[in-house]
């Protein structure tokens, strides 16, 4: 190691021993920015991993630069609402004219729609006349309704004069304007089939009226075809996959609510009161967290039962609003929470296995647990450290989220290249012109998706740094607690934090840095592996090979693996980096020796205390998770504006804002252990193998005859 940690960090056994560690012990505690009375000794310290650093900082202003490109380019609008045959957003008060109360989509020429559907045909959906009004019109049962086009030209109505009228001007018409009319050419046309709101699309039922097909006619209408393709094309446009993403997109901002209480307030809240229980029940916390673990799981799964539609009446409806009950429309929506159903009911089945599994494991967790809880009582300012970083992070997600909503909104409203033949009657012009077929669609250039992708890989990066920069002061706090053997306790409960902080800011940012950094590039090498594989999938799924297939399974399995030792060699590295002020490779490599020396002895403690704090993580998550159900199956989240697509993406984002803000929170936990386990390790090292300064708690927990001899006797 270089040196005992007793000359690195704490208070010698003596207040008044002298030569090699104690004769300049208060001078070098002020050369640390350290409160001399605490007893931390330090030398050496110096800032590390500069290199690294100075990277993050260009990476934040990268972070800045991309999102201010989405500030100037987005519309949020565009991921809820479609375009009409102007250009305009539906919804959007800016448009021409001004759409702002006018949020549903309906394509006016059902022959167009049709048109669009048959392969051999050269007209897009893209490029029918869709207009934006503000609920689907249905056919009369007496009567032919019409819709007409925005008012303009010489007819002298408003927007809103229009919308009173139910979008029907047809009796002010010129002869010219009525025979264009009927030969579906506008700027009037009949409403002949019935037609629902479909996230804010006019789904076409291809079941027409035959009272208003019968009077148009009659009155010598063209001929309106009538076919499946009518309602299957919209379908088709409406559950594409980019249409689904950009409305899963839209659901987190909607549900903005739901997000700040269920995953930002109420995982605060269950996380301190989980510190607290276990600073007072710590018998009985490992029992509970397990319980409790279970009947949450049961809970979220029985919720998405309820959704998927397989259990109760409250299924997921594609719908908005009220809609005919023969008319069944799926979605890609509902397909997804079909899949997390199931996925959730496979969880619980292993969630509940694993439980009965490491029940007589449990005990082995309780004595560890028992002097994390001693550290937390007599540092006591570690229960309330965590809020620092947890509004800083608070901060940061209120801002990432923002520009997520318009980073993904950010493409251009172009005209579509089309060579479509059409006539439709312009009123501005005021005649059937021929040169204006072709719509508008949102284009989205290549570096809009690289942009995106670096905007997810810089969340990932920062929260992990943020979460890195918490651990380390956790750490030097915990560190300072063991080495100091209790002798100053009256004087740990702030000045322990507070100083292992001004050594984080002034030395160690770095380390954290590239820390953060190695378990970031590590998860996006599997992201991207991963999203290879299912394109190649995909494309070649029939002539895949088993040695194929293994090979893709085993490359997954090894990054798994990697992943997961990468973040429990890191977690060891910052306890180091605290404790002795080296770079973060060398912090590695000191904690490793010291696990792998160690490793019989402190292994069988250690994975049941992580088991048991990861599942009180997942109970704060759960539960977070099953409130945001609660808050989303609300009136308000299941019609008009407000309506969601699908729970299932507001949910999955809340279980991760909620698991982010438990493991902040139990990292005071987790930290303590590590650090008093590494601590203890390093001094039973530097003292042929008894440690002098650990608590008798951990020393019979840890001392491999004990464990022996109850292991003899049985359980």
């Amino acid at each position: 190691m270089g040196g005992p940690l007793g000359a690195i960090i704490g208070r010698y056994p003596s207040a008044t021993t002298t030569g090699a560690g104690g004769e300049d012990a208060e001078q070098l505690g002020r050369g640390d920015g350290s409160s001399s009375n605490l007893g931390i000794i330090r030398h050496d310290r110096r800032c590390r991993d500069l290199a690294f650093l100075v990277l993050f900082a260009a990476f934040w202003v990268a972070m800045i630069v991309n999102s201010s490109f989405g500030f100037n380019q987005g519309n949020p609008l565009r991921l809820t609402y479609e375009l009409d045959y102007k250009g305009n957003v539906c919804g959007d008060r800016h448009g021409d004219p001004d759409v702002h109360e006018l949020e549903v989509r309906y394509w006016m020429d059902p022959n167009q729609v049709y048109q669009s559907g048959v392969k051999s045909s050269k007209v897009n959906l893209a490029d029918a006349k869709a207009i934006c009004l503000m609920e689907c019109p249905t056919p009369s049962s007496d009567t032919l309704n019409f819709v007409c086009d925005y008012p303009g030209g010489d007819i002298k109505l408003s927007v809103d004069d229009w919308i009173n009228r139910d979008y029907d001007y047809f009796e002010f018409l010129t002869p010219d304007m009525r025979n264009s009319s009927l030969q579906l050419q506008g700027p009037c046309y009949p409403v002949i089939f019935p037609s629902v709101n479909v996230y804010w699309s006019c789904q076409y039922i291809a079941r027409a009226s035959n009272a208003s097909l019968n009077k148009w006619l009659a009155m010598g209408g063209a001929k309106i075809e009538e076919n499946m393709l009518i309602d299957k094309t919209i379908h088709k446009a409406i559950d594409a996959r980019s249409a689904v993403l950009k409305r899963y997109v839209a659901d987190i901002g909607k549900s903005w609510p739901v997000l700040i209480v269920c995953g930002g307030l109420l995982p605060l809240f269950l996380s301190v009161i989980w510190l607290l229980m276990i600073r007072y029940f710590v018998a009985a916390m490992t029992w509970i967290t397990v319980v409790l673990f279970n009947a949450l799981v049961i809970s979220v799964t029985m919720f998405c039962y309820i959704k998927a539609g397989w259990i109760g009446n409250d299924p997921l409806t594609v719908v908005i609003g009220e809609s005919d009950p023969y008319v069944h429309i799926s979605g890609r929506e509902i397909s997804h929470l079909h899949a997390a159903t199931v996925l959730m009911t496979v969880i619980m089945i292993i969630a509940f296995l694993s439980s009965i599994a490491i029940v007589r494991r449990i005990l082995f967790a309780t004595p560890v647990l028992k002097v994390a809880a001693k550290v937390i009582g007599e540092v006591q300012a570690l229960i309330i450290f965590p809020v620092v970083p947890y509004f800083i992070l608070a901060i940061f997600y209120m801002f990432w989220f923002s520009a997520t909503l318009h980073l993904f909104s950010s493409g251009q409203v172009l005209r579509n290249d089309c060579s479509t033949d059409c006539c439709t009657y312009d009123l501005k012009l005021g005649k059937v012109n021929c040169d204006n077929c072709c719509g508008y669609s949102i284009h989205y250039t290549p570096h809009i998706g690289i942009a995106i992708l670096f905007h997810l890989f810089g969340c990932y990066w920062a929260t992990q740094f943020f979460m890195a920069c918490s651990s380390t002061v956790v750490a030097g706090s915990v560190a300072s607690y063991y080495w100091a053997r209790g002798e100053i306790s009256h004087e740990i409960p702030f000045f322990s934090v507070v100083s292992s902080l001004k050594r984080l800011l002034r030395y160690n940012l770095g380390s954290a840095a590239i820390g953060s950094l190695v378990v970031s590039a590590v998860e996006w090498v599997r992201f991207i592996l991963e999203c290879l594989r299912r394109k190649l999938k995909l494309v070649d799924s029939a002539r895949e090979s088993c040695c194929g297939k293994v090979t893709s399974s085993s490359s997954q399995c090894c990054l798994g693996c990697i992943d997961w030792t990468l973040m429990s060699v890191n977690r060891n590295a910052y306890i180091m980096i605290a404790i002795t002020g080296k770079g973060f490779f060398k912090a590695s490599v000191l904690a490793t020796g010291l696990i792998m020396n160690n490793i019989l002895r402190i292994g069988k403690v250690n994975v049941i205390g992580d088991v048991i704090l990861f599942l009180g993580k997942l109970c704060v998550s759960l539960f977070c998770a099953l409130f945001a159900f609660l808050m989303l199956d609300t009136h308000k989240y299941k019609s008009a504006h407000n309506k969601i697509s699908s729970p299932l993406v507001p949910v999955i984002v809340t279980w991760a804002l909620g698991y982010t803000v438990a493991k902040l929170f139990f990292a005071v936990v987790e930290m303590s252990i590590d650090t008093i386990i590494l601590s203890f390790c390093q001094d039973a090292e530097e003292h042929q193998g008894t440690a002098q300064y650990a608590p008798p708690l951990l020393m019979e927990t840890l001392d491999e005859q004990s464990e022996l001899q109850r292991l003899t006797q049985g359980p």
